[in-house]
C-alpha cells in the first residue's frame, strides 16, 4: 500500500494526528510593525501553535516548494523544480493552515544524492567507509518563525533517519556564509572545499555532522530552553526528551503504513 492511499485510508494520522505539535510566541517579523525590537514576541500576542507533518499529497508538495522558491529568491538564489527523483521524505511545518517551514530528507540509498553532482569523490569515502548517509535539502523557514520551526523539522528528520531507518551522516551542501551558523548552532565540520552549486547559482561547502553527535547533543539540551536555562545551544530548541517517544511511535506508524521499506 503507497503512503498517499495509507493516508487517506487512515485519516486521522494525518487530519488529526500530526507526528509533533508545539506552542511557540510568535517574534517580530521584518513584515510586522510595531514597537518589539527584532527577535522578540510581541506584546499581547498569545502563543502560535505549530504542527509538523509530512508532505504526502501534491498540493502539500507544491505549497512546500513554492516557499522554498520564495526564500531562494529572497537570498538571491537559483530554484531547480525537480529534485531528479531521489529517495526522499518531505517535512512542512503549519501554524493556523499556513505553511511556514519545509525541508526534505534525500536518502542514500542508491549512491545517489544531490551532492554526488558537486562532491561525490568525497562522499565515495564515507561510503567506501560503510557510513549510510542522508541529506537535508531545500530547508526554508518563513520570516518571522521562531527557531522552535527550524529545530522540530531538524529533529524529525534525525527520528526518522538515525532512529527508524539506520542512516548515520549528515551531509549537506551550504552556502559559504551559512558554513560558520551550521558549525556553530549544529556541530557540522569541514567535508569539502568550496567548489560551484549549478542547481542554485551560487558556491557551496560540504559539510558533515555524525547521527550519533546529534543524538548525543539532543539528549544533552533538548526542551532545555524551557526551563530558563539560556541559549546555551540551538539544540535547546529541540523536543524534550519526554517528547521524543510519542513523536517516535508516529513516525513509526507512518513507516509501517508504507512511507518508506
Amino acid at each position: 500500500m503507497t503512503a498517499e492511499r495509507y493516508f487517506r485510508e487512515t485519516s486521522m494520522l494525518v487530519d488529526e494526528l500530526p507526528i509533533a505539535t508545539f506552542q511557540a510566541a510568535p517574534i517580530q517579523s521584518p513584515r510586522t510593525h510595531g514597537a518589539s525590537p527584532a527577535g522578540q514576541a510581541p506584546a499581547g500576542l498569545d502563543p502560535q501553535v505549530f504542527n509538523i507533518r509530512v508532505a504526502l499529497s501534491a498540493g502539500c508538495h507544491a505549497d512546500s516548494g513554492a516557499l522554498v522558491r520564495r526564500m531562494y529568491a529572497w537570498r538571491g538564489y537559483a530554484f531547480e523544480a525537480g529534485e531528479g527523483g531521489y529517495d526522499k521524505v518531505t517535512l512542512y511545518a503549519e501554524t493556523g493552515g499556513e505553511l511556514v517551514g519545509t525541508m526534505s530528507l534525500c536518502l542514500d540509498r542508491d549512491n545517489r544524492l544531490p551532492a554526488d553532482e558537486n562532491f561525490g569523490d568525497r562522499l565515495d569515502i564515507l561510503r567506501a567507509d560503510n557510513r549510510r548517509l542522508c541529506e537535508p535539502s531545500r530547508l526554508a523557514i518563513d520570516a518571522g518563525m521562531s527557531k522552535r520551526v527550524f529545530a522540530a523539522l531538524i529533529h524529525i528528520s534525525y527520528l526518522y533517519a538515525g532512529e527508524l531507518h539506520g542512516f548515520t551522516d549528515y551531509v549537506i551542501e551550504v552556502n559559504p556564509r551559512h558554513v560558520a551558523f551550521y558549525k556553530r548552532m549544529l556541530g557540522f565540520s569541514d567535508f569539502g572545499g568550496e567548489r560551484p552549486c549549478s542547481r542554485v547559482g551560487a558556491p557551496a561547502v560540504l559539510l558533515r555532522l555524525t547521527l550519533d553527535q546529534m543524538g548525543a547533543q539532543i539528549r544533552k539540551w533538548g526542551g532545555s530552553f524551557e526551563q530558563g536555562a539560556g541559549e546555551r545551544s540551538f539544540y535547546s530548541y529541540f523536543f524534550p526528551m519526554w517528547d521524543v517517544p510519542d513523536i517516535r511511535a508516529r513516525l513509526a506508524a507512518l513507516c509501517r503504513g508504507g512511507e518508506r521499506a
